[in-house]
């Protein structure tokens, strides 16, 4: 026994013995290079062009400067900051174990579009990606290396000690930098990948220009020259916006499976080929109410149709949305209140009421936008009604559809034979109205993976993203004698259609309006 509390006390004196600044740094380093960037490696292993001693020289020099950066790094934020350094270094060890995780569970890397996703992300939707597997994770490579940050003794030591160690690091770094001068060109060919699995700086860096492109955002839209409405024919469109529904899988563009039951049988609905703009949705969304690609923020569809005199409302399940400045802004919770028989789990608590809701309007031109979350992972199982369940068995989140694609599949599937419903009911809705000349239009934000090449979800930058992840479906469907289609159009057309196709169907002349971008004459 008291051998044992010998032990103990040994075990005890030598995990609170005191290491300098220049070991714990080394620790550091080595324990990032090792624990959080192996994905990087491996990318740089899997793509490099040179031989095998060209990657081996390669990987060297990445390794070297990789260590030099982080171990300076550490010596700086320790000796600088000292206590609020350790909880910077025990943060970014509980990040980097979560990041590396979605990095290889998911095949994402850690970009601008994934960081503005993670910021526009609710707890609803991110709980589903909770599991034993990332707590795992989390508890091994992260919190572990956190708490050892937090209290294991440092002897900081003199700054002139601090000069050494950081020349030393910056020499490594610019003679390595040098020798490697020849590999510029294919890091820049790479520079998206590389950055975005590099722990800690893929999501640092991204962090940093996300919240400058927010605080751009949040710069006062610019103003569309004023239209006006030519006529006083009583017009309805609604647009919904589907979430993360891929063309690939819906029965009207060639899908093998029956996704479309009752949309396939609905006279008069056209069914165009169409790309979006972005893997994510606050740019895909930007994109379908702008009137023109561009990186500057204008004023939108729904705010321009209101200034222009248009009855618009807004109902959203969704989030991540571009600025809505309207009157009649609606979430799923708002609607539930005031439909207490629909069931607000599902996206059908978005079109509720729509009948009255218009008949009832003030006004002869009605705008109605739905923002739907339906084909959302990563549990798209809980996206649909059980009745709605044609395909099984289904895997309950994406997770668990990664040993089994084909349940994932599944799952998905049935989201579209759901939305495929809600359309379907929309149409006759709208077709019910005879005392209105009424449009339905569908498209999606963006698509996404399912399972191919080892890839799920969205939100890869557009260069790297593959086809399910932007071609999208774009269904329209008109009253009868409302608007004929124009004979001539591009064989696939992209979000931007939608702004100025509506401005057509509400009769809104506008120098905003482009005619190149309408799908109507």
């Amino acid at each position: 026994m008291i051998k044992k509390i010998h032990q103990i006390t040994n075990l005890r004196k030598v995990l609170t013995r005191p290491i300098s600044l220049f070991s714990f740094s080394c620790i550091i380093s080595l324990g990032t290079l090792l624990l959080y960037n192996i994905p990087f490696f491996s990318y740089v292993v899997e793509n490099s062009n040179e031989s095998a001693g060209g990657k081996m020289l390669l990987l060297t020099s990445l390794v070297l400067i990789m260590l030099a950066v982080n171990f300076m790094m550490t010596y700086l934020a320790i000796f600088c900051l000292r206590i609020v350094g350790r909880i910077l270094l025990a943060i970014f060890a509980i990040i980097n174990a979560t990041a590396v995780y979605f990095i290889v569970t998911y095949s994402v890397m850690i970009d601008a579009t994934t960081v503005e996703n993670v910021f526009n992300t609710r707890y609803s939707e991110a709980s589903g990606f909770f599991s034993w597997s990332l707590w795992l994770c989390i508890l091994l490579c992260g919190v572990v290396p956190a708490v050892y940050c937090l209290l294991q003794p440092v002897v900081v030591g003199k700054a002139k000690k601090l000069g050494i160690c950081c020349a030393g690091s910056l020499a490594v770094i610019l003679v390595v930098g040098l020798l490697n001068v020849s590999q510029t060109l294919w890091i820049s060919q790479h520079d998206t990948e590389l950055g975005g699995l590099l722990q800690p700086w893929s999501y640092v860096a991204n962090t940093c220009r996300v919240i400058s492109f927010s605080q751009d955002e949040q710069a006062e839209e610019i103003k569309l020259p004023d239209g006006k409405i030519t006529d006083n024919e009583k017009a309805v469109v609604v647009l919904v916006i589907g979430e993360s529904a891929r063309k690939a899988n819906f029965q009207l563009y060639g899908y093998q499976r029956d996704t479309n039951p009752l949309l396939s049988k609905q006279q008069d609905l056209k069914v165009f080929e169409a790309t979006s703009c972005a893997t994510y949705t606050t740019a895909g969304s930007k994109a379908i109410l702008e009137p023109k690609d561009t990186d500057e923020l204008y004023e939108l569809l729904p705010n321009y149709a209101v200034r222009t005199g248009v009855d618009v409302a807004w109902r959203t399940s969704n989030w991540g949305e571009p600025p809505i400045h309207i009157d009649e802004y609606l979430t799923d919770t708002e609607l539930a209140d005031q439909y207490p028989d629909v069931d607000k789990n599902y996206d059908g608590i978005l079109f509720a009421g729509l009948h009255e809701r218009i008949e009832k309007s003030p006004k002869n031109k009605v705008l109605i936008i739905l923002h739907t979350s339906t084909s959302h992972g990563p549990k798209y199982a809980d996206k649909y009604p059980k009745e709605f369940e044609a395909y099984k068995p289904v895997a309950k989140n994406v997770e668990e559809g990664e040993k089994n694609i084909a349940t994932l599949v599944n799952a998905y599937d049935n989201t579209i034979r759901y939305t495929d419903y809600l359309l379907d009911n929309l149409i006759n809705t709208l077709r019910d109205m005879t005392a209105w000349k009424s449009a339905m239009i569908f498209i999606s934000d963006h698509g996404e993976s399912l399972g191919e090449n080892k890839m799920f979800m969205h939100g890869l930058p557009m260069k790297l993203a593959p086809k399910v992840q932007y071609e999208i479906p774009f269904l329209v469907w008109t009253s009868k004698d409302f608007r004929d289609y124009k004979s001539e159009l591009p064989e696939v057309l992209e979000q931007h259609y939608i702004f100025h196709s509506v401005l057509n169907l509400l009769s809104i002349e506008s120098p905003a309006y482009n005619k190149d971008f309408d799908i109507f004459k």
